[in-house]
């Protein structure tokens, strides 16, 4: 019995103090005073705007400028979040690419809408993004997969990205087996699982950071007539 004790008494203290692993951020404050964002400044396209704040990210030394926050909807009408790279953008979206086959590929396949946010912290800025996404055209995922490093490339043949797997080992075998076989080749070609999506935005949203929490959003919404229309949002 005494044995007993004495070992309750061990696993006791060396049970896990979740106290000690809380968490309390309310005293964590920013003031937000880098720059402003009023109408007269803004553009009435948002595609402008956009490409003017991005340059200015780029050019802060902001890190991963292009990281953004893709939201998708599972089957079960939950949200589901992670970073992908923002790699091109043109007069009809925000360009990504992606396996096909993964966790977010398919939730696309079944629910073809997404919402994406840039934060940009030393510029106190965000974007949000909501709209529909399509795959786009198969030469433009040729053209830039043919431009990506040869490690980048053979990454997307050894991945079958979503899918559960017994150990990094399997990823290691079968990185050294793609290798074997295009070793003669400079360049791979792209897998038909890999491609782009575009995001194709019926509503953007600019954040920029004020003092007193009274920050300036300003939404751009795409009317019945395909025009955008410009309002301002209360913080």
């Amino acid at each position: 019995m005494q044995r007993q004790r004495g070992a309750a008494a061990q696993l006791f203290n060396h049970s896990i103090n979740y106290s000690i692993l809380a968490i309390d951020a309310g005293n964590l404050r920013e003031d937000y005073k880098v720059g402003k964002l009023i109408e007269s400044e803004a553009p009435n396209d948002p595609f402008e705007l956009f490409h003017t704040w991005f340059k200015a990210a780029q050019d802060s030394d902001c890190p991963e400028p292009n990281a953004m926050v893709l939201a998708t909807v599972t089957d079960q009408n939950t949200p589901a979040a992670r970073v992908v790279l923002l790699k091109q953008m043109n007069d009809q979206g925000f360009i990504f690419f992606s396996n096909y086959d993964s966790r977010k590929g398919q939730e696309l396949a079944a629910h073809p809408n997404a919402a994406a946010v840039f934060n940009w912290l030393k510029l106190q800025r965000q974007v949000r993004i909501e709209g529909s996404v399509e795959k786009v055209d198969d030469q433009v995922s040729v053209d830039y997969f043919k431009s990506r490093p040869r490690k980048s490339q053979i990454g997307a043949w050894v991945s079958n990205q979503s899918e559960v797997i017994s150990g990094r080992e399997v990823l290691e075998a079968e990185q050294k087996a793609i290798e074997a076989k295009y070793a003669d080749d400079e360049k791979l070609p792209r897998p038909e699982h890999w491609g782009g999506y575009v995001i194709v935005p019926s509503l953007i949203e600019f954040w920029q950071g004020r003092r007193s929490r009274l920050h300036d959003r300003l939404l751009y919404q795409k009317d019945e007539n395909g025009t955008w229309q410009r309002v301002r949002l209360a913080p």
